[in-house]
């Protein structure tokens, strides 16, 4: 058996991460409503199949806002983490990661050169598997994205789509969750910019 890397992903541990989907980047990121509505399908797709963590941060929140609503997200059952640094991997986040026995992220958010990018780095460093979900990741610039993108797959994280990776963590038709799932992603991902020159 082969010990190469393939990116294999199962529910039991792995990990959504949603980073910095706040208002005031609304008007200057680009492809944001349809960044913000797969990564909503991707938050839904998580609770219905329950994996073990979900992790959203916002970014210096007081000057930035909080995440935007589109996405779904409970504030009063659901933690968010406030940060300052690029990297989601706070010692919160660090410790939640730990105590779930995570081995795979599953990265959405902004901006893709800079907190997606220094997350996917420090994770690959820490060992686990990332999966950076292309459909969900935006930045101002598209060259900035396009290279992080690079950047990222040079490191060994696993660049892919929303729908690639929900049908991947289901495995098959046979899983007790693929019904619910399946009415998420009868409508395809909203078309955009965004994977023309991935």
């Amino acid at each position: 058996m082969s010990s190469r890397r393939i990116g294999q992903i199962l529910i039991q541990n792995s990990a959504l991460f949603l980073c910095d989907m706040q208002e005031k980047f609304r008007p200057t990121i680009r492809y944001f409503p349809q960044i913000v509505e797969v990564a909503s399908r991707m938050f839904k797709a998580a609770k219905i199949m329950k994996l073990p963590l979900i992790v959203t941060t916002e970014q210096y929140p007081k000057g930035l806002g909080p995440t935007v609503s589109e996405i779904g997200i409970d504030r009063d059952t659901h933690d968010i983490i406030a940060k300052t640094c690029f990297t989601m991997c706070t010692p919160e986040v660090e410790h939640k990661l730990t105590e779930a026995g995570t081995s795979s992220v599953i990265l959405c958010g902004i901006e893709t050169q800079a907190c997606i990018q220094q997350t996917t780095l420090d994770l690959l460093e820490r060992g686990l598997d990332v999966h950076v979900i292309a459909d969900a990741c935006s930045s101002r610039s598209m060259v900035d994205r396009l290279y992080a993108f690079e950047r990222m797959r040079q490191s060994g994280a696993f660049i892919t789509t929303s729908e690639a990776m929900l049908l991947q963590l289901l495995k098959g038709s046979d899983h007790p969750c693929f019904k619910e799932v399946q009415k998420l992603i009868q409508t395809s991902a909203p078309e955009s910019g965004l994977l023309s020159k991935i």
